[in-house]
């Protein structure tokens, strides 16, 4: 198998925490061809997807991961299978980029998440579509109608529709006296759509990242505690994790959204979920395969790899 990857610079990244390097390190194994990217590198030729490609050699360590050969022109018509793994935001250039990689998919080259899918599936958003999942949510741009959400629930999450990592995540509580100052920040001063959700107690059990591949979950899920005092779970903003087995309530929340994912032709996501509620449908770069491949065991990049060849020789 010939598998491209794009994907941000991979000397920048943390392989004993990185999905991607975990994804590269199980088409080594299986001795697949694998061709590195990044977003510059593709582009459109007379209507052909192309790419400046390096082929690499990756080592499960931290100190010497990877190793690249030398740059070669390819079309990617030419791959049997491309990782788009490029971390959000989701801004003209991604969009641009997802354009040059549909071109491909029309030529018929496996392209895992779909260009489509991944314009249309805002990963905070895309969960408005199965509303019986979600928490009572309001996306507006206007602070009388946060205000008002605020009045009306008591305690909420304030954040933008297009961060990661738990940037620009605020709790917003009756009375805090920095309400205004919070809104007028996510909200740019109501020029750009913010989100409220109310808030969640069951966040003290974790905010847990569901691995989902081609609508089949992961049976165990990573568990992520916020550290003293912080409202935000995520990892990178100094949380913890631990792993736990799916609930009867996190495998619904997994029937529920199968048929969305399947329809825009999301092969890998995850799903974040607090208590009940599912929060965010991740469809870029969604990460936690080495933390869980650690607690329980598991090769989560080999099955996912092993479904993506099945997939593409059906």
């Amino acid at each position: 198998m010939k598998l491209g990857i794009v994907m941000d610079p991979i000397g920048g990244i943390k392989p004993a925490k990185d999905s991607s390097f975990a994804m590269l390190l199980a088409a080594q194994a299986r001795g697949w061809e694998i061709h590195y990217m990044e977003l510059a590198d593709l582009y459109l030729l007379d209507g052909t997807a192309c790419a400046s490609s390096r082929p690499v050699r990756v080592d499960d360590n931290t100190h010497d991961w990877y190793q690249l050969g030398a740059a070669q022109t390819i079309e990617l018509r030419a791959l049997d299978i491309l990782l788009m793994r490029k971390d959000p935001p989701f801004d003209s250039q991604y969009q641009l980029a997802s354009y040059i990689l549909e071109q491909a998919e029309r030529d018929g080259l496996l392209v895992v998440n779909r260009p489509r899918g991944l314009r249309d599936a805002n990963e905070k958003l895309f969960t408005l579509h199965v509303p019986q999942c979600v928490p009572p949510t309001l996306v507006t741009q206007d602070a009388q109608r946060i205000r008002a959400f605020l009045d009306q629930h008591r305690d909420i999450i304030v954040k933008p529709p297009d961060g990661m990592g738990g940037h620009a995540v605020f709790r917003l509580q009756s009375g805090d006296a920095n309400t205004g100052v919070i809104i007028e920040t996510v909200t740019a001063r109501g020029t750009r759509y913010a989100i409220a959700q109310t808030y969640l107690p069951a966040i003290r059990e974790g905010d847990k990242r569901i691995l989902v591949i081609d609508g089949e979950p992961v049976p165990y899920a990573l568990a992520r505690l916020a550290s003293g005092g912080e409202a935000r779970a995520n990892l990178a903003a100094g949380g913890s994790s631990r792993g736990v087995e799916l609930s009867t309530s996190d495998r619904w929340i997994c029937d529920q959204v199968r048929p969305l994912l399947k329809e825009h032709g999301i092969y890998f996501a995850g799903l974040d979920v607090i208590g009940d509620r599912l929060t965010e449908i991740n469809v870029t770069s969604p990460t936690c395969i080495r933390e869980l491949d650690q607690y329980y065991d598991l090769d989560i990049a080999g099955q996912l790899l092993d479904r993506l060849q099945a997939l593409r020789n059906s």
